[in-house]
């Protein structure tokens, strides 16, 4: 007995000593990876993009990411905004010749790669090259790549070139089966979000809406495509509409690409750009080692210019990395409102909506804070419902052609499983209660004709809410906003054309409208808000999370969206200000 409890103290101690060395040795590595020694390019080095991984307003800042060492989603994901710095400073870094374009699949909303595109074009300015290659590549893929001037496809790849469709799930027969009912509350004819639950199929106002703001933007891609490849968009139209490219051949005959031609070619084509010897290596730099490269001549400015990045859900209270927390979102933009320093205020948004009650905090604060210095809306992929709330406020609204905007809107579900628990589970349920109304809301049982009242007058007073605040923000009569809302979803192009946004532009566009407002325009800098944790404490606090996402992921492959989605209706609490749609767009 006695060896055996040395065992276990040696035991102990041993890993105790494992566990101290192992965090010494993690603090070295955090140390020599967020070191401050500035990364060095050699000459004649092209830029390669692959933007192989989740696309997110801001970079994870990841140190361990060029040791090749994995933390959940830390490593797993890409920022826009160093994704955009990259590209512009390589237009004016010497040792840059170029920018490989080496990508099948992107992962992110037409709206970040409408500004990593704009940002390609740009490039190209300096009159450096833009080559692409790809084995496979998808419709957002091409459409990044489309302004590259040489455009390699592997003799096998295939390009998917066959326009824009939206795919509903309809969940009404399986709650017959369960016999569960779905007691439903909502304004707006194209409100939609609620049609799964007791429709079988779109109802006709719900397809329309889809059908307009999916041709305005698939119409507003095709005359990009069309100027980048010098060919007309009605040609593009026809070859989409028909399917006419199904092969390589097909896909050079309609000049979509330049070149039917492997990896090598694409390799040896810069090479000889550069001017370098076929025998001699092509040195490709990575994103996470170019984004390290030290920019030139910051600003040492005391203005500032607060970006506020708003991704997500919106949901009630400080909620998480992954969406919007009420409270938070209000706290930075009130910190914003008190910094004396802070001239001017960005609201970045990228969000289908959610939460009714933490969207109108947060308009609140925006209201307070207009009213002493300029606030900005710039729309992302997505600023619907709940985000199209957050911007309506503001001084000014920016959005691309192809955002998703507007879906002014409210919805409720309450589910009644009285019949699931009684002929499914054979569970009764019984209540005791000192009022009227003391057990209401609840699931066990249907809701009566006075209660569902009530729940409906509140829908309908958030929505004469919303309604009015978005007119006066918009500076129309309630009559005419509401002619634009009842739910219903607009593409940035329609979006302008009804006055629900302002300008067509990027983030830069909205800084730069900002800069001018507060005066500032060439004297600034940027503040990032809400302030992010460091990355210890990203990795310590969340890593446990993190990791047991990582393993739901590899678990479930290609159900883990519809778990997200699972645990999104988790935050569906009260009434909800969100977007009717999980919207793909390949």
């Amino acid at each position: 007995m006695l060896n055996f409890l040395k065992y276990v103290l040696a035991t102990i101690v041993g890993l105790l000593i494992f566990g101290f060395i192992s965090i010494l040795i993690m603090v070295g590595i955090i140390a020599s990876a967020a070191s401050d020694d500035e990364v060095k390019i050699t000459e004649g080095s092209v830029l390669e993009l692959k933007l192989d991984k989740p696309i997110l307003e801001r970079d994870p800042k990841n140190p361990f990411a060029e040791l090749g060492f994995s933390f959940g989603s830390l490593s797993s994901s890409d920022g826009l905004d160093q994704i955009k710095a990259a590209i512009r400073r390589a237009k004016t870094d010497d040792n840059i010749e170029g920018i490989f374009l080496n990508m099948s699949f992107v992962d992110a909303g037409m709206g970040k790669l409408e500004e990593i595109r704009n940002e390609l074009i740009d490039f190209k300015k300096s009159g450096k090259f833009v080559v692409s290659y790809t084995d496979l590549s998808m419709e957002k893929a091409y459409y990044v790549s489309s302004v590259a001037d040489k455009i390699y496809l592997n003799p096998m790849g295939t390009i998917e070139f066959n326009g824009m469709s939206s795919e509903m799930f309809f969940f009404k027969k399986l709650l017959d089966k369960l016999n569960i009912e779905a007691q439903i509350f909502k304004v707006g004819t194209y409100k939609s979000a609620v049609e799964p639950f007791f429709l079988e199929k779109a109802s006709d106002a719900n397809r329309e809406q889809l059908n307009s703001f999916l041709n305005s933007i698939n119409d507003y891609q095709l005359q990009n495509i069309a100027k980048a490849r010098n060919v007309s968009a009605s040609e593009l139209k026809n070859v989409q509409d028909n399917l006419l490219v199904r092969d390589p051949k097909d896909a050079k005959r309609y000049k979509l690409i330049t070149d039917v031609g492997y990896y090598d070619e694409a390799i040896s084509y810069m090479k000889s750009k550069i001017g370098k010897e076929e025998k001699d290596k092509l040195e490709l730099v990575q994103l996470s080692k170019y984004k390290k490269v030290k920019d030139k001549d910051g600003s040492t400015s005391k203005n500032r210019i607060a970006v506020i990045y708003a991704e997500g859900d919106i949901v009630d209270g400080d909620g998480d990395d992954d969406n919007i927390g009420g409270r938070k979102y209000a706290d930075a933009i009130r910190k914003a409102r008190m910094d004396e320093n802070v001239k001017a205020v960005v609201l970045r948004i990228s969000s289908p909506g959610g939460s009714a009650l933490a969207s109108d905090i947060m308009w609140r604060e925006i209201q307070l804070t207009k009213k002493v210095k300029p606030v900005i809306a710039s729309m992302s992929d997505v600023a619907a419902s709940g985000g199209y709330y957050m911007a309506m406020g503001c001084d000014t609204i920016v959005a691309h052609p192809n955002t998703i905007t507007g879906s002014i809107g409210v919805f409720g579900v309450i589910p009644n499983i009285q019949g699931f628990l009684n002929e499914k589970m054979g569970i009764t349920v019984d209540h005791v209660s000192t009022g009227k109304f003391s057990e209401a809301p609840t699931i066990t049982r249907p809701m009566t004709a006075e209660e569902k009242q009530i729940v409906q007058n509140q829908i309908n007073q958030i929505y004469e809410t919303f309604t009015s605040k978005a007119a006066q923000g918009r500076n129309m009569t309630q009559d005419k906003l509401k002619e634009y809302a009842s739910g219903r979803v607009w593409s940035g192009a329609e979006a302008k054309q009804r006055n629900l946004v302002d300008v067509h532009g990027g983030l830069e566009t909205a800084i730069a409208i900002a800069a001018k407002k507060a005066g500032i325009e060439d004297d600034y800098r940027l503040k990032e808000l809400p302030a992010r944790k460091s990355f210890l404490d990203e990795m310590f606090g969340d890593m446990g999370s993190q990791v047991k996402e990582q393993s739901v992921k590899a678990e479930l492959g290609e159900l883990y969206p519809y778990y997200k989605l699972y645990k999104k209706v988790e935050h569906l609490k009260g009434a909800q200000a969100r977007m009717p749609y999980e919207l793909i767009i390949q």
